[in-house]
Formats: C-alpha cells, structure tokens, sequence
C-alpha cells in the first residue's frame, strides 16, 4: 500500500529525554513509559521531537559537520583566531573535549528518543481502529527507524575505525541500545554486528516509507525522512563496508527515481541573482536536496558560517580559511567555485586578503531578519549519490571504469559552465574521486572520514598569516585519532562497561 507523507503542524517538541550520561536507563526527566505516548497525535510528537534532536549545534547544523573537515587538511587556523575548535584543528583532541562529548551524547539522545518511540507505538496501534491513524503510525515507525539508523551510522563512522570485512568482527563497533526502559549495562558490539544493526533498521524503515512504482508524490526539498533518504543511506553504508554492488545498486534506486535532479550552475533561478545551484545554498532550497535539517526563522540550530566569517556588520575575522590546494582544486570553468568562496580582506592587524568560505553565508531569509551564518544542513544530496556510484564502480574494476565517467560527466554538467568530459582511468580514478569529493563535499563533514577508509594521511603546508605549528603538522594513516575518543564520562560510568579507543589511551 502506498504510504503518503502526512502534512503536520511543525512544532519541534522538546521531549525531555536527555541524560548526564548517554547510556543511562532512567534519566531523571525522562517520561514514564506509561505515560508519555498512548495517541496517535501522541506519537506524533514525539516524532517531531526526534527530527528536533537532529536541529542540535552538536550535530549537522555544528560539530558534527565541521569538526571532522576542520581537523582534516581543508582548512588553517588564521592568525588571531578565537581558538574555537583549536584542539581539534591542532589534533589535540582528549577525551574529556567538550564537542566530541556533545556529539557523542546528541546522537543517543535521538537513539533514545527513538526506542521510546518504538516501545511504545505498538500499544497505541492495539488501541487503534482507524485506517488512516493505522497508517500514520507506519509513516512513523519508518521515520524513526530511519533516524535511528542514521545516529547509529554517525556514531560508527565518528567512534569506530574504517570497516574492513576481514577484521571487521573483531574491531570494536559501538553500544548498540535497542530499549529504553531496560537497557541493561551497555557495552560495545563488534563493528559487524554495529554495521548490521544500521542496515536492520534501514531495511524496516524502507518497509514502512516505501511507495507505489507509479508514485508521483515531491520527495525533493524535504525536512522529513523519506523512501529516498533511506536509500542514500543504504548506498553510503554500503559504499563505507566496501560492498561495491550494493552501493552501486541503492545509489542507483536513489538516482533512477527521477525524485531528485541535480541543480545546474546552467539553470536560472526564482532569484534573478542565483544561478539554480547557487540558490541551493542561498535559500537552503533545491531539486537535488534529498533530506535537510528543516530550520525556521523562529527555531532554528547552529551557524554553520561562523568561524568561516566572523562578520559583524563592518569586518570579518574568520578563524578558519580554505586550504591554498583546495582552492586550487576549481577550475576556471567550475562555478562551484563562486557558489562557496569569495576574496575578502579580513579584520585582523595583518590584513590577510584571502578567498573566504561563504558557503554558509546564511539563508537569504534568516539573513532578511539579521541572522547571520545560519544555513539549513543538508546531509543527504543527490550529488553524493553520483560520488558513490563512481567510486563504487571503480571498485569493482576496469569495467567499471567508463560507467563511473559517465557519473562524473552527469555531476560535472551540472557544476560547470564548460566541462567537456571526464578522463577516467584505471590508473587515475582513485585520485579523481577523492579530487572530486572535495570540491563537491567541501566543508560538509566527510573528507576525515574518506581520509580513514582510503588509509590515508596528510601533511598541512604552512600558508601566510596561518597559525604555527598547526599549519605545517604531518598525520600519518596510523594516527589514532582518525577514530574519535569515546567520552570520558562514558567510560567511568556505572551504568555501562564501554571500552576505549586507541585515542583514549
């Protein structure tokens, strides 16, 4: 039966379930679980009280996405700088550091908002008669799977090493808790089993938001969780567990859907000022976006452009710029190019003049109110998709080489004002992909992670007015710190018998 998206009333319930450990089984202000969901309008908010939790600083709309690119080689520390985030750029990162602590507790917070939800949705089903209520408790249940599979994935990727199918029931997943009311004395599962956990959840989540073959329902452009998110999900799993095929096989679901088309930098836009992709990142609006963090004027998350600008209205004082290769990565002809940076002279007593990052500027709406730096996080795009299936099919060797160009052509149509086509060989595509993640993902949250899957290390060059020693530091592939430190407070708590990492030590 096909399951329509329900219109609700946005109201981002706060649903006081949040612990001064992650893991604890009853926190002090959690809702008796015989008393906090027994309607269907119940549920509901509850629900919107999950994709509020997704709102958090801690995750895409902060730390969750720029901690791992900042700590990575895209950016340097500029003289003067705040220190915001300096640990992390320095790679001197422990594991008592404030952000990674909010990060780690956010994401169980929405598992643990999700496992209210689910033990208790089915009392309410019991209770109910009506077909359409029957219906929307399904809508809801694949949601919270859904998200529930995505904190799990956002934990594994952040806490846990690259995935190796060899060794990877021997390496240390994370605390898979699946109840909220009897969550016993967590300990970490293995990465298999943590990885399995996410694509179980994945696979009731798709039973629950699938749709008819002849659906014509927008999914693009959404803030809820849809058939689509889950299968770029799928597709992103699969690609970080090395299962080419499958990776290959749900990108292509989320491609061949015609749900979603890339914005072209060719295409105009309702605002005669944006081209179509530029306008994505100026209105946090686009047929490409398959699922964004839905931010109003009056309730909205972190500033993602803050540290990039700084502005206040008379100068700008980024602490954080663009790496010099990184810039040099964009072709004269790659207006993405003009959509993230632009030359400005900064504040400081130096005068650096440098290409800024305004990528996340702030949407023209928030901005109209005199919100600076606020953009709406968009963690699933088409765009990636097209980025996993290259890669994926590049994997899988030399016949898979002239389909991934064909992907590159279709992703660098849509970015270039000339782009001619792509040379892709057996000998170069590996550099190609990740050249081509970073411009496209730049600042997005994923190059530390990519670094550790293709076990590779980096070496900063010192650029001018930059911050020593940072700015020239070395990191080799075997750097423990590639994999988050579990938070202290994790590992001394009672309620749990959670083991470190490499990094803590």
């Amino acid at each position: 039966m096909m399951i329509k998206q329900i219109k609700r009333l946005i109201v981002w319930a706060a649903v006081g379930l949040m612990a001064t450990s992650c893991l604890d089984k009853y926190p002090e202000d959690a809702i008796p679980a015989s008393e906090g969901m027994t309607t269907v309008d119940e549920a509901n908010q509850i629900v919107l009280g999950i994709y509020s939790a997704y709102k958090s600083s801690a995750l895409y709309s902060g730390y969750l996405t720029l901690l791992p690119d900042l700590q990575s080689d895209l950016a340097y520390a500029v003289q003067g700088y705040s220190n915001t985030y300096g640990d992390i750029w320095r790679w001197d990162i422990l594991s008592t550091n404030s952000e990674i602590e909010a990060v780690y507790q956010q994401l169980y917070v929405v598992i643990g908002r999700c496992n209210y939800f689910l033990e208790n949705v089915d009392k309410i089903a019991q209770n109910t008669v009506d077909d359409d209520e029957l219906a929307r408790l399904d809508l809801y249940k694949g949601e919270v799977y859904f998200a529930r599979a995505l904190a799990y994935s956002e934990l594994i990727k952040s806490f846990c090493k690259a995935y190796d199918p060899a060794t990877a029931a021997q390496e240390l997943g994370v605390a898979l808790v699946s109840s909220y009311s009897n969550a016993g004395r967590p300990t970490r599962a293995s990465l298999e089993d943590s990885y399995q956990f996410v694509l179980n959840d994945l696979d009731e989540a798709a039973l629950y938001l699938q749709l008819d073959d002849d659906n014509t329902d927008v999914l693009y452009n959404t803030g809820y969780f849809t058939i689509g998110a889950v299968n770029a999900l799928y597709a992103r799993v699969y690609l970080y567990m090395q299962d080419w095929q499958k990776a290959v096989d749900y990108s292509s679901k989320v491609i061949d859907s015609k749900k979603y088309f890339l914005s072209s930098v060719n295409q105009s836009s309702s605002d005669a000022n944006f081209n179509a992709y530029e306008y994505m990142w100026q209105y946090d609006a686009s047929t490409e976006i398959i699922w964004k963090v839905q931010f109003e004027v009056s309730s909205y998350g972190g500033r993602l452009g803050q540290v990039f600008l700084n502005y206040d209205y008379s100068s700008y004082k980024p602490d954080y710029v663009p790496a010099r290769w990184v810039l040099e990565l964009y072709s004269g002809t790659d207006l993405r190019y003009d959509a993230f940076f632009a030359t400005m002279t900064t504040g400081y007593s130096h005068g650096l003049r440098y290409p800024l990052l305004i990528k996340y500027f702030g949407n023209q709406n928030f901005l109209a109110s005199n919100i600076l730096h606020v953009n709406m996080p968009k963690p699933f795009r088409l765009s990636e998709q097209y980025l996993i299936r290259a890669e994926a099919y590049c994997n899988q060797g030399a016949a898979g080489i002239s389909k991934a160009a064909k992907d590159l052509a279709t992703l660098g149509n849509a970015r270039y004002s000339s782009y001619g086509s792509s040379s892709l060989t057996a000998s170069n595509w590996q550099q190609v992909i990740e050249e081509e993640r970073v411009r496209e993902l730049y600042m997005e949250g994923f190059r530390l992670n990519d670094l550790k899957r293709w076990g590779k290390g980096f070496e900063r060059e010192a650029q001018t007015a930059t911050v020593a020693p940072g700015n020239s530091l070395e990191i080799k592939a075997s750097n423990p710190l590639f994999v988050w430190p579990i938070p202290q407070h994790e590992l001394e708590s009672p309620d749990a018998d959670i083991q470190p990492n490499e990094s803590n030590k």
